[in-house]
């Protein structure tokens, strides 16, 4: 017989087989017991986590004429013909594959048919949120009402995409992630049946990277058992898992935390020399930043997490780390995660990452005293006071700037209003930050030029359904922003706040995003440009106003909003005093 891979040979044939789902497993078992079977049953949760497997269990025990405590017997020619896989009254769909009207409709037309062999006709639906509306439609009534002896067992890891119509018609189980303390357990089970030589360290390293799937959990066991010819060690499971070693991890984490730029980016040279990946690497240093985090405030849940392995190195780096640098280097690991995966040159992303968690570890850290310091001063003042230099500049530079305002303040009270020939001496101004919101003109006047209201009524009525098309985070900046203007030229989108415009000026992956979605929607990628609602007013009549001789030979104009029909009582107003006296103020 063909080689089968440990998760077909080690799928769970008993609900106490199963690890980690202990709450479902005995209510189903009980619901067994009792004969409170219900008709439609949702299992939803992360991959690998043992849906499929107990839907197939639950179809055995409930139709295993010797089940004992709800569970079956594995040995009676049912529960045979179910686990191999050829019992007719069990019936495996994979909606990924047959995600039409037409499938569920012959589902409809055959479930009236009464079972053959066993006592109930099971359905089971594997990645149920893959089914077009039509067949949820189509599967509504059904599901509502099937015949007696009828069960239908959705399972999905996206239970978000399915209709509410569909899951208020089910009892709804949700499987949760695999403890790695319990994949651990699991796959050392399996190996001592196996009788395969193992490294604990090793398996250990498995059940992190596994990420609560023990099916993901045997697949990279099984990639290890071939790599290291039936035997497990620790070097095997971090090639095939590409994580580093707790001792380099820690290693790089106290190198950045003390501002060691040099030695840290040694270290990460020997971490991409021995070919780990970049993006798992990644993911290691925000396990770990993470853990040093928590161990401050839960250390009993980090000691869980580690089964058990944790250093003194990393106990004695969690106290002297304070919190604020963590959260720090959280952020800027993330932001740097999000780049990396559409770059072709990960390293450099690396290279870039450890001296900016160098930086944050100089400054949130205890830095040294500055070059300036004298000798003469003792070490105790410097350490107790290292920013004392560049705060005293900074006072006494405001000091100064204060001193001037005052002055010249009391130089205007001082002269005479009248009479004053000579210039009023210039006012100091203070040095103000240079204001971010700048508007590119150069990007927008090009779209005012052949902008029309056509285009613009296009754009106005697939804004919705565009906005809807994004992310979470993408959607909530969007939400404050209308297109003001449109041509063949381009798009320009004016925001409610400026801070909101600045934040969206500088986000590629918005704007990429909105690119994308017009492309699809009204079929041409135009160009996104930004403005601030307060300044868009200011940019249309200055453009207006510089282009009035070409828009007027050319006969276009941009997109404005329709000017009313003349009002005759204006008009005579106007002929009577004078258009320059006339204001006229719409209500």
């Amino acid at each position: 017989m063909a080689y089968q891979a440990l998760y077909r040979v080690w799928r769970p044939q008993r609900f106490d087989d199963m690890i980690g789902q202990e709450v479902i497993t005995r209510t189903l078992k009980n619901a067994i017991t009792t004969n409170q079977i219900s008709h439609a049953y949702l299992f939803a949760g992360p991959r690998g986590t043992g849906k499929t497997s107990a839907a197939k269990i639950f179809a055995k025990a409930i139709n295993c004429h010797h089940q004992t405590d709800g569970e079956p017997c594995n040995e009676c020619e049912t529960c045979k013909a179910i686990t191999a896989g050829t019992l007719n009254d069990v019936i495996e769909i994979d909606a990924a594959s047959n995600n039409g009207v037409e499938e569920i409709r012959d589902i409809r037309d055959k479930v009236k048919y009464a079972p053959t062999v066993a006592d109930y006709k099971v359905y089971i639906i594997d990645e149920v949120h893959m089914l077009s509306t039509g067949a949820f439609n189509a599967l509504l009534k059904t599901l509502e009402e099937p015949p007696a002896n009828v069960i239908f067992i959705l399972a999905t890891t996206e239970p978000h995409k399915i209709p509410a119509t569909i899951i208020s018609r089910t009892q709804r189980f949700d499987f949760k992630r695999i403890a790695a303390s319990d994949s651990y357990e699991r796959m050392l089970y399996i190996l001592k049946q196996k009788g395969v030589t193992y490294d604990d360290q090793a398996i250990k390293v498995i059940a992190k990277a596994a990420e609560g799937g023990m099916r993901d959990a045997l697949s990279i066991l099984d990639q290890a058992l071939s790599f290291g010819d039936n035997e497990i060690t620790l070097d095997n499971a971090l090639l095939v898992t590409g994580s580093v070693t707790h001792e380099l991890l820690a290693t790089y984490m106290a190198q950045v935390l003390a501002g060691d730029t040099k030695a840290a980016l040694a270290s990460l040279q020997s971490v991409l020399e021995a070919g780990k990946d970049a993006e798992r690497f990644t993911e290691d240093v925000i396990s770990y930043a993470r853990d040093l985090l928590l161990y401050q405030q839960a250390p009993q849940m980090v000691e869980e997490a580690e089964m058990g392995s944790v250093s003194e190195d990393f106990q004695k780096l969690a106290k002297q780390t304070p919190a604020q640098t963590m959260y720090a280097m959280i952020n800027e690991l993330n932001a740097i995660q999000q780049q990396m995966r559409f770059t072709t040159h990960p390293d450099v992303y690396l290279e870039i990452l450890t001296i900016k968690l160098a930086e944050i570890g100089r400054q949130k850290g205890q830095p040294a005293a500055p070059a300036t310091e004298t000798t003469s001063a003792t070490p105790a003042a410097s350490a107790a006071a290292p920013a004392q230099p560049a705060a005293g500049t900074a006072v006494t530079e405001l000091q100064h700037e204060i001193d001037q305002l005052r002055s010249a303040v009391k130089q205007l009270e001082q002269a005479p209003a009248s009479t004053s020939a000579a210039p009023a001496p210039a006012k100091p101004r203070v040095a103000k930050s240079p204001v971010a919101k700048e508007v590119n003109l150069a990007k927008i006047y090009p779209v005012l030029g052949s902008a029309t209201r056509e285009k613009l009524n296009q754009l106005q009525e697939v804004w919705p359904d565009l906005l809807n098309s994004l992310t979470v985070t993408q959607r909530a900046v969007m939400k404050v922003s209308q297109p003001v203007a449109a041509a063949n030229s381009g798009v320009i989108v004016a925001f409610d706040y400026s801070f909101l415009y600045q934040r969206a000026t500088t986000d590629h992956e918005l704007t990429d995003a909105l690119e994308n979605g017009l492309d699809r929607m009204i079929g041409s990628a135009l160009p996104v440009v930004f403005v601030p609602k307060d300044e868009w007013p200011v940019i249309r009549k200055n453009y207006l106003t510089a282009h009035k001789d070409e828009l007027k030979a050319s006969g276009e104009a941009p997109a404005e909003p329709e000017q009313p029909a003349p009002n005759p009582v204006v008009t005579k107003a106007e002929e009577l005093f004078g258009k320059g006296i006339v204001d006229v103020k719409q209500d």
